[in-house]
């Protein structure tokens, strides 16, 4: 087991007396880190990006020592610990396409919000798996997640913002952050997690940034292909997304980016570097026999099938970010993930397109989501009702089988009805 220490943090304070080459410095490291060779496995640049970070912003490593000192008050406060309440964060996800492939349907992004609450709550079913040396140490974090339902102007959303861009693949500069460099901006990130699904290109994975970083480029990004049933085998399980976000709440590498580092936690063994693959327990390095590496541990870098659990250690060093005083402290009052309140008398506004159509027609809701509760019957101007006509269940009616002409389509949800005109070609 190894001690925790924050020197490393009063270590980076020192950053400060750089001059004013800093600049030139960190165009240097960026440089240094899209060159660096890659290692076979699971690619994460959050380190990269650290760095780059700390020479541009020489403050930033004050602002990390600053968090540090919170957490280390937190984690040796027994009572905070065991007074933590679930903590909901809302996300909002920037779905960022090229091809049609990598627009990730809703289904595959609420799949991968499943992943991360089964992960932060030890209720993923390979949590058995958990070897019996270190199930007493696998926590439940009280950290969920769950997709926003209130955008920062509080009106309606789905906390899904699709953004078709001229990009092919994008690297670790954040530019996917940014509708200057044709990304997506973030939203308040004080409010809601961020998390951009894109192409990712240099073999990378993802990537996070630390607390105490900018504003503007706060957030969580992940291979559009690594979210649960992509094509990014073996780390297309969603667990991609729970290494990332572990960064995202101040969470290190489990083997310190050194040879047999330290990664600020007391639970975790010492290790002499990153494991790949689905290793065989135990494996030990670094004289931490009997019971060897963490290796299954969401921080290290393992197999998506081979890694399903987080640390009592690793908790209470997430959880001190949401206390008082704590660097994401404002996520605890968010209510971006409660939907705004909507009069039982509204009329929702339906659209129908394209129309004219060819075959298919699209009838979507005010909120841009399908209109799925909604029957759909279609008449010709007479008024006889179109029996060839094919509603599909999922928002859709295929009208390939009419006559080209004007027709009346006639849609109900049981309480309100709605009247349209389109024509087929």
């Amino acid at each position: 087991m190894k001690k925790t220490f924050y020197s490393l943090f009063l270590g980076l304070a020192s950053i400060t007396a750089l001059s004013a080459s800093a600049q030139s410095l960190s165009s240097q490291l960026s440089k240094v880190a899209l060159e660096r060779a890659r290692p076979q496995g699971r690619p994460c640049a959050t380190m990269d990006v650290l760095e780059a970070q700390l020479a541009a912003t020489p403050r930033q490593a004050l602002r990390m020592a600053e968090i540090e000192a919170q957490t280390g008050r937190y984690v040796a406060s027994p009572t905070a610990r065991r007074t933590a309440a679930v903590i909901t964060i809302p996300v909002v996800m920037h779905v960022l396409y090229n091809t049609s492939a990598q627009n990730v349907p809703d289904a595959q992004i609420q799949a991968q919000i499943d992943v991360l609450n089964k992960d932060f709550a030890k209720t993923n079913t390979d949590a058995a798996l958990i070897p019996a040396a270190f199930a007493g140490a696998a926590a439940n974090t009280n950290i969920q997640f769950v997709l926003a339902r209130r955008d920062p102007s509080g009106r309606a959303t789905t906390g899904i913002i699709r953004k078709s861009t001229r990009v092919k693949s994008w690297s670790a500069n954040d530019a996917m952050k940014t509708s200057k460099r044709a990304g997506s901006d973030p939203w308040d990130t004080s409010k809601y997690l961020n998390i951009w699904v894109c192409n990712l290109g240099q073999g990378l994975l993802g990537y996070a940034q630390f607390p105490g970083g900018a504003a503007s480029t706060d957030g969580v990004v992940v291979l559009y292909s690594s979210l649960p049933g992509g094509t990014a085998a073996p780390y297309n399980k969603g667990r991609t997304g729970t290494h990332e976000v572990g960064h995202w709440l101040n969470l290190r590498h489990i083997w310190g980016d050194a040879s047999c580092g330290n990664d600020l936690v007391s639970d975790t063994p010492t290790q002499q570097t990153s494991n790949y693959g689905c290793p065989s327990f135990p494996k030990v390095t670094c004289s931490n026999g009997p019971n060897g590496d963490m290796f299954m541990n969401y921080m290290d870098y393992t197999d998506d099938a081979c890694m399903y659990m987080f640390s009592n250690g690793q908790s209470a060093r997430m959880n001190a970010l949401f206390a008082s005083g704590g660097a994401r402290a404002a996520l605890a009052t968010s209510n971006g993930g409660t939907a705004p309140l909507v009069s039982t008398t509204a009329v929702e506004t339906l659209t129908v397109f394209p129309n004219p159509t060819a075959g298919q027609l699209s009838i979507r809701t005010g909120l841009n989501t399908p209109a799925i509760k909604w029957q759909t019957k279609v008449y010709d101007l007479r008024g006889f009702e179109m029996k060839q006509v094919r509603p599909a269940g999922d928002g859709t009616v295929d009208v390939s089988a009419l006559p080209a002409g004007m027709y009346h389509l006639v849609l109900t949800d049981g309480t309100a009805t709605q009247h349209q005109s389109f024509r087929k070609e």
